[in-house]
């Protein structure tokens, strides 16, 4: 089971954490991925960190963005910051298999969180 908080509205160049709660399987076995999904657009993979820690960007929020982990926590963290008005979206974190590498695919990931929205203004 995956849990997200963190979400809310922020004004352009500010910054944000959204974190995702795992039960302490899930955090220990397998690898997390963060995805966004903005009205009306597909939902498209921000990055992912896997068991091990190695961590993966999308080229869009390569250098505002950082996954870090907390496993005495079981917990993920997705920190923004220079947010820009496009980064306004759903965000979901969800879990992979731990024996696969870090994937931006959506169909490679079998646990989903509910999602929580952040709101960047203008």
């Amino acid at each position: 089971q995956l849990v997200e908080s963190g979400g809310g509205l922020v004004q352009a160049g500010g910054s944000l954490t959204v974190s995702c709660a795992a039960s302490e399987r899930t955090s220990s076995n397998y690898n997390i991925g963060w995805f966004r999904q903005a009205p009306g657009k597909e939902r498209e993979c921000v990055g992912s960190i896997r068991w091990t820690g190695y961590v993966d960007y999308v080229d869009s929020v390569k250098g505002r963005f950082t996954i870090s982990r907390d496993n005495a926590k079981n917990t993920v963290h997705l920190h923004m910051n220079n947010l820009k008005p496009e980064d306004t979206a759903l965000y979901y974190c969800a879990a992979s298999p731990g024996s696969r590498s870090n994937s931006r695919d959506a169909r490679d990931y079998v646990i989903w969180g509910q999602g929580t929205q952040v709101t960047v203004s203008s």
